[in-house]
């Protein structure tokens, strides 16, 4: 083990690589350390001696160590914007690294990401947390995922019906529509397409929690006899519809599962069918690497968790379905302030959430999660994208009789 003295020496070597932007770290005793120049400036503020060797275990041990207060920084995503600023030389040299690692972590996420047991597991880890948690950190239509903000000063709840409307109309929905959502979360997709709608809608999750969640709302609103709840791994589904709907759940389903869970899509999907997919994405050329690292996100918030690329959902569209992509857009720009509104209602719903048996580790850990997903966001390491997959014999609604109508502008 890395001696605290011998730690601390070679992360300061490494942090004198630091560009874009300067670094300044506050240790014990009043001594302060300068690292970079130039705008923006970002703080580090060391608590004990014992985060030097933890840093040196990348994420997951800058994680734990915020986690058990080891540092401090009085603007988190300022601090991590800055990391990810800086990430593209240590990208450089965990690729050349991988092909090391790479048979042990492909072994290991074998054994861990191919049974249906693992995936439920895996959801529980996150979702069956609390529904307190979620309730007192989103907005009421309880949307967990990037939201659409029609302009600057739009609320949380303004910015998920938003995102709601977009999504209906990139479907097309209407009342003859049966819809089916793998990943429904608390429901904010089903029961808006069903009320604004008229549609049926098949909400499919792994989460008791949520199912609970969902069917309870579903009778509170008078929309059980639209929203059928089931509790299902997506390789058990079957039947067609005609609108498949599936946001930020793809990231679940492991770097091999994503064809399988294409595939799955295209089957249940009529021949004329629409499936919209929202998915947080990596960059292609960190795809790789990214996909067999242990990061704080994999282990501690999302277990066995995996982003996809747009280039390996491309290929995967190509090879495991008869679908064609009709739509990409990004919505990258939209979870910046997304994040941020969560943070903000986290913070504040915190005494409450403490009574629900919350620990200080939990908030501090929850804390950095949100700060680095909103830093990530804003410095495009990662990315959140809509696609729109069509089957074959899928026709726009603006054909008609060879002529186009013009356009509803989004």
């Amino acid at each position: 083990m890395v001696s605290q003295r011998a730690a601390r020496v070679l992360c300061h070597r490494l942090l004198s690589a630091v560009s874009g932007g300067t670094l300044v770290v506050e240790e014990e005793g009043g001594r302060q350390l300068q690292f970079g120049r130039g705008e923006p400036v970002a703080t580090l503020q060391v608590r004990s001696p014992a985060l030097y060797p933890a840093l040196l275990r990348g994420s997951r041990g800058l994680a734990s160590a915020y986690a058990k207060g080891l540092w401090e920084s009085p603007d988190l995503v300022g601090l991590v914007r800055l990391a990810a600023r800086n990430a593209q030389r240590f990208d450089r040299l965990r690729r050349y690294l991988a092909p090391l690692w790479e048979p042990y972590q492909l072994l290991l996420s074998l054994v861990m990401n191919n049974s249906r047991h693992a995936s439920k597991r895996a959801i529980a880890a996150h979702y069956d947390l609390s529904n307190e948690l979620f309730a007192a950190m989103l907005d009421p239509t309880m949307s967990y995922s990037c939201l659409y903000f029609p302009d600057p000063y739009a609320s949380l709840e303004e910015a998920a019906e938003a995102k709601l409307e977009l999504v209906s109309r990139k479907l097309a929905l209407n009342a003859a529509d049966h819809v089916l959502e793998i990943g429904a979360g608390w429901g904010s997709f089903a029961f808006h397409a069903a009320s604004k709608y008229g549609c049926r809608v098949t909400a499919v999750t792994l989460s008791e929690a949520q199912a609970s969640w969902m069917r309870r709302e579903a009778r509170r609103r008078r929309l059980d006899r639209l929203v059928e709840v089931v509790v299902s791994d997506y390789r058990d589904l079957r039947g067609q519809y005609d609108k498949l709907c599936s946001i930020e759940m793809v990231e679940a389903v492991g770097h091999r599962g994503l064809g399988r869970f294409l595939e799955r899509c295209s089957r249940l999907l009529k021949p004329d069918g629409l499936m919209l997919m929202q998915a947080i994405v990596i960059d292609d050329r960190a795809w790789r690497v990214e996909r067999i690292s242990r990061s704080f996100i994999r282990t501690m918030i999302f277990p066995e968790g995996s982003l996809p690329s747009q280039e390996r959902i491309a290929r995967a569209i190509a090879r495991h379905t008869d679908m064609q992509t009709v739509e990409v857009t990004d919505l990258t720009p939209h979870y910046v302030p997304t994040l941020a509104g969560w943070r903000e209602r986290f913070e504040a719903a915190w005494e409450r959430l403490r009574s629900h048996g919350f620990d200080e580790r939990f908030r501090r850990l929850w804390r950095l999660y949100l700060a680095y997903c909103q830093a990530g966001f804003a410095e495009r390491r990662i990315e959140d994208k809509q696609f729109l997959f069509a089957k074959p014999l899928w026709r726009p609604q603006a054909a008609v009789g060879g002529r186009l109508r013009p356009a509803t502008a989004l």
